[in-house]
């Protein structure tokens, strides 16, 4: 039996297990076994703190189901707050590698924001066929790949059952896809609920979701828009926090400079005994 010392945190609703690297440590047996709600802490995934060559941190992200994850931009959230809380960076924005690329954080008490890497490969308007429904998606990669489905009446959506499918359609293979289901809250602010890759479950909140299901709504809204700086617009999570999201839109549909607002607290401490 070995000790290993975590902390708990939360992200908008998002909970991770952060833990320093063990080298001898089977992550992916460890983090099915710490994520489990009923027989574990119980968590989303686990963050894993690491010494980079190519940046100020390096962070390894590990879903609940043990699949390791390119990027989680409220485990970037969390990561940021436990770093500038323990490890005193000695400078307000600070570098952290990922699978996905370099993402710079910052953080002043529980608020956190981080840049994350450009999104890549958006696809509008992709025409699929689920359990002999026609559904149209929007399709980007936000650091992992996230499809967007607009809906009315987005309490009504089964976002297990019908993300599941979307999630393993056969035009998002091999990776997968997470799943957003959106409906427009007011001007400004889209609410979401994510089905998450990796979780194979819908989630209280999903960074990249949320920076996805921003951007789409964006475009979606203002066609005609082709260049605009710090466009913004805020999200309503399934846990009623609010995340807050801006980007600079350029001509042909580039998007850089993508930030992602929002808390993370620590929410517990301890040592979990593995077997």
């Amino acid at each position: 039996m070995v000790s290993i010392p975590f902390i708990k945190m939360v992200g908008a609703g998002n909970d991770f297990i952060v833990i320093d690297p063990h080298p001898r440590l089977d992550y992916v047996k460890f983090t099915k076994n710490i994520c489990s709600r009923h027989t574990g802490v119980g968590a989303d995934g686990v963050l894993v703190l690491e010494k980079s060559k190519t940046s100020d941190y390096r962070m390894r992200i590990i879903n609940a189901d043990g699949s390791e994850a390119e990027m989680c931009g409220n485990g970037a959230r969390c990561m940021a707050v436990h770093i500038s809380s323990h490890l005193n960076p000695g400078k307000p924005l600070f570098g952290i590698e990922t699978l996905a690329g370099e993402i710079l954080a910052e953080s002043q008490g529980e608020v956190a924001r981080v840049r994350l890497s450009s999104p890549k490969e958006y696809m509008p308007r992709l025409n699929i066929t689920v359990a002999n429904q026609k559904l149209e998606v929007h399709h980007i990669d936000t650091g992992v790949p996230h499809s967007v489905v607009f809906v009315d009446g987005l309490q009504e959506v089964d976002v297990n059952s019908l993300g599941r499918l979307i999630r393993n359609h056969p035009r998002f293979l091999p990776r997968g896809t997470n799943v957003d289901f959106v409906e427009r809250a007011r001007e400004g602010m889209v609410a979401v609920r994510t089905y998450e890759r990796g979780v194979e479950a819908e989630t209280l909140a999903c960074g990249t979701g949320a920076v996805a299901s921003a951007i789409v709504a964006y475009l979606y809204a203002h066609p005609n828009v082709k260049e605009q700086k710090a466009a913004s617009m805020k999200v309503l999570t399934a846990s009623k926090e609010i995340l807050e999201i801006s980007f600079d839109l350029h001509k042909d549909l580039k998007i850089d400079n993508v930030w992602l607002k929002g808390t993370a607290k620590v929410i517990a401490k301890g040592e979990y005994f593995y077997v």
